[in-house]
């Protein structure tokens, strides 16, 4: 597929979004609309208040216990991030394998803080593109000369296995590794100076397989990446965080993928991960599988975010959203309860602005609030965008709506079609 074709298949995902969207606009309008077309017609009348109370009272009952989850979730995120890491027992060997592709934003500070490591084991990095003219090549040259006694080994590949051209990347690239410690890190993630010696003390836990992350947003300049890391910072890490502590998240994050060779080899290798779209995901369970655990040790790395339009931010937000549809339904299903101030808001229209509702679109949004403050406080992230919020939980349940439309998603200016067990198979366009 050319890079015009590409573009056309952006371009056609994006008008589908925006049409999706008009969908669930016109369909939260419905109700009401009937109200004011039947004001003329008293049994008409009372039929469309009726529905519109009816609805009313859905919206409340799905509110409040989205309400209970929220002020939940501040506890469960203050728990997780008050634990202590474990620190390793010894220092083996690391390869850090990172697979790039083009000129990412932040790319050569992301970069620098893994080089940056507090860790006194020997450490290999591993970078890879599949064209020999990618323009990351060249940060990579600039890291050699700034840290001439680094390990560092570039492999230029272009073999692919599938249309997951992650994993074709990092296939590629394992054959050059050369420790039996393996850590998988995403090239648009920022760590600290103790990432390595965190990773590697969980790894060395009893029973731990695999060792992954969670992440919160890392904003590149302008106004919607601040959206999109508002998405990742107060809905999906409170998620997995309230996800883990009931026994209901089995995560797998691609930002960072820890495990030894031993434990590769026994799942049969990365391969077979080539046509999942969430292969991270699909990694995850493949370790649970064999009786081994997935460990999270209690912190976070920083995740770019970029979405430089509302257009790309939408596609990025749907793509994600679909892929925890096609990987986890039951718990996409259940992260309604994530949105209690759309719901309450959707009662106060409903019910067309009555007390009641007012006072639980109140509750709601203190509830929003005390979780945001409570989630900095366990992340030692400053208190910013307090006022985006609001907003942002509207666009949040615009597209958790919109997710239920289509199992399409957009990835790198291509369309695929993801099944019920995430895989992925190209799009036709009708």
């Amino acid at each position: 597929m050319n890079a015009r074709s590409g573009e056309s298949n952006a371009s056609r995902g994006r008008s589908k979004s925006y049409m999706h969207a008009l969908r669930v606009a016109l369909f939260l309008c419905i109700p009401i609309g009937l109200v004011r077309v039947a004001e003329s017609n008293d049994f008409a009348s009372h039929i469309a208040h009726a529905l519109c109370a009816g609805l009313a009272g859905i919206c409340a009952a799905l509110a409040a216990p989205g309400i209970g989850y929220t002020w939940l979730a501040g506890e469960f995120v203050r728990r997780f991030f008050a634990r202590s890491c474990a620190q390793p027992s010894s220092f083996p060997g690391v390869t850090l394998v990172k697979p790039l592709c083009g000129d990412e934003w932040n790319l050569e500070h992301n970069l620098v803080s893994f080089f940056e490591q507090d860790y006194p084991g020997p450490v290999q990095f591993v970078f890879g593109v599949h064209d020999p003219a990618d323009v990351a090549l060249a940060t990579v040259e600039r890291l050699r000369a700034q840290y001439p006694h680094a390990q560092v080994s570039v492999v230029i590949d272009s073999r692919l296995y599938g249309p997951n051209r992650k994993i074709g990347n990092l296939v590629n690239m394992l054959e050059h590794a050369k420790h039996d410690v393996l850590c998988f890190a995403d090239s648009d993630v920022t760590v600290e100076r103790s990432y390595l010696r965190h990773v590697v003390g969980a790894l060395q836990g009893p029973g731990v397989g695999l060792v992954t992350c969670v992440y919160r947003g890392l904003c590149a300049p302008g106004w919607w990446p601040r959206f999109s890391a508002a998405a990742t910072n107060y809905h999906f890490l409170p998620g997995v965080v309230t996800g883990l502590a009931i026994g209901r998240a089995r995560p797998c994050f691609g930002q960072t993928i820890a495990m030894e060779r031993t434990m590769l080899e026994r799942i049969g290798g990365l391969t077979q991960f080539a046509h999942h779209l969430a292969e991270d995901h699909a990694i995850g369970d493949a370790v649970r599988r064999t009786g081994a655990t997935v460990a999270i040790p209690p912190f976070t790395v920083r995740h770019a975010c970029v979405e430089t339009s509302f257009a790309k931010f939408v596609a990025h937000e749907l793509r994600w959203s679909r892929t925890i549809r096609a990987v986890d339904r039951a718990g996409h299903l259940g992260s309604v309860l994530m949105h209690p101030i759309p719901f309450a808001m959707l009662a106060v229209l409903m019910s067309e602005g009555a007390a009641w509702a007012w006072v639980l679109a109140g509750i709601a949004l203190v509830a929003r609030l005390a979780l945001k403050w409570r989630s900095d406080n366990a992340v030692q992230q400053t208190h910013r965008g307090i006022w985006l919020l609001p907003m942002w939980d509207a666009l949040s349940f615009g597209i958790f709506v919109a997710s239920f439309f289509s199992s399409r998603v957009e990835w790198r200016g291509f369309s695929f079609e993801v099944d019920d067990e995430g895989i992925l198979s190209p799009a036709h366009e009708e």
